[in-house]
């Protein structure tokens, strides 16, 4: 990755992001697409920090109304910037189905998210789509006056007051989750750094917490690369391609490798329709 500043924006050329893919994949549900003159542009948080992001061509970025300091202290870490995206296709094409996922989604990066926002985004995103999920988000940050509440904020909160969420039976899971983090019975801060197993079942205590969120979580909210969250289209995956297993090598960064093989048998599957 380079940049430059330029005036009151950061030019950024990185070869292995797209916005689309990245930040439209479900992995994050506080960015907007808006128009522009530009390829794409997007408008979303990281926690309470706003940024608008256009791509100018492939592989060539604008981080709009952003200081220098700004960017080296938050987005090259947001955007995983530190991470040669190349090497780990290259490394994953050692296995034919991951090379063709990984050449036909080529942009897609993890986002380093904070482990509390994505832990009430993921149990708000259970038996749910993505304009549902962003819905009931948008909801919750409007109330608290355009910022993600911290955990000390909805504890004090009730299933009758958080009825404006309209997020039904997920508002008796986000009011758990603030419980136990606002009062330290769960710590995200340790989980994050816990073997996975331990770290597993710990988030597990939250309720609504099952192995597929707590999966997200430890992936996009803490960044644990050998999490692998399996839904449909990764179980379809798995059994198709990988009946003896996911490759080992691979493992340690499965949680990566994950996001391509989802992209990748999603668009199979359309073009079967």
């Amino acid at each position: 990755m380079d940049y430059r500043v330029q005036g009151r924006d950061i030019i950024v050329h990185e070869p292995d992001l797209d916005l689309d893919e990245t930040l439209d994949c479900g992995q994050a549900f506080r960015w907007k697409k808006i128009s522009s003159d530009y390829e794409c542009t997007y408008e979303g948080f990281f926690i309470n920090d706003k940024l608008m992001i256009s791509q100018e061509s492939k592989g060539n970025f604008i981080f709009h109304n952003t200081s220098e300091n700004d960017f080296v202290s938050k987005w090259i870490r947001y955007f995983d910037f530190e991470t040669d995206y190349s090497e780990l296709k290259r490394c994953f094409s050692e296995d034919e189905t991951l090379s063709k996922a990984c050449k036909f989604a080529q942009g897609i990066r993890l986002l380093r998210q904070d482990s509390w926002e994505c832990l009430i985004s993921f149990i708000i995103s259970q038996n749910n789509n993505i304009p549902r999920i962003k819905g009931i988000i948008d909801r919750l940050c409007e109330h608290y006056h355009g910022k993600f509440p911290e955990s000390k904020q909805l504890c004090c909160e009730t299933e009758e007051s958080l009825a404006y969420l309209r997020s039904g039976f997920r508002a008796k899971y986000i009011l758990d989750a603030a419980s136990k983090t606002s009062c330290s019975e769960i710590s995200l801060d340790k989980i994050a750094i816990m073997p996975i197993d331990e770290a597993r079942t710990a988030l597990k205590q939250i309720k609504g917490v099952g192995p597929k969120v707590a999966e997200c979580v430890l992936l996009f909210g803490m960044y644990r690369t050998e999490a692998f969250p399996i839904d449909v289209w990764i179980k379809r995956v798995l059994a198709q391609y990988y009946p003896n297993g996911f490759p080992e090598f691979a493992r340690e960064k499965g949680g990566i490798a994950q996001q391509y093989l989802f992209h990748y048998i999603r668009s199979i599957a359309k073009q079967g329709e």
